[in-house]
């Protein structure tokens, strides 16, 4: 079992049915784990689509709605709706791809802290290494 399987299977053990997102390169191993679950994952065309999804999901079920982007562009894509979702109370989880740990330093492409961007907007936001 890698990482990503792993992550998977919590997310499954914890109730998530549906991921709205789009996947990438840093985030697919973890789509092609999902493809293994029962967690429907919902393509959208855009990250910032997928967090107002995950929003209205959320605040409709009462259950965390849970979107999905890549690093980067991807990442920032999602903040409008996050940040919408944290000022509305709704139950969200954002996860995002990163750059590998070798490759975060100021210089590296698409490289940025994401747990700062994110840390304004979120009631919580760590990296998971």
């Amino acid at each position: 079992m890698n990482a990503a399987e792993l992550f998977v299977e919590c997310l499954v053990a914890e109730g998530v049915t549906r991921i709205f997102g789009v996947p990438g390169e840093e985030n697919a191993a973890f789509v092609l784990a999902l493809g293994d679950s029962p967690i429907e994952l919902v393509l959208t065309r855009h990250e910032q689509g997928a967090a107002f999804m995950a929003e209205v999901y959320g605040r409709l079920s009462g259950e965390p709605g849970v979107c999905l982007a890549t690093l980067g562009p991807g990442a920032t894509n999602l903040v409008t709706g996050v940040a919408d979702a944290n000022m509305d109370r709704a139950p969200l989880i954002a996860i995002t791809g990163q750059a590998d740990s070798h490759r975060q330093h100021k210089e590296s492409q698409q490289y940025m802290n994401m747990v700062s961007m994110f840390e304004p907007v979120t009631k919580w936001a760590t990296p998971i290494r």
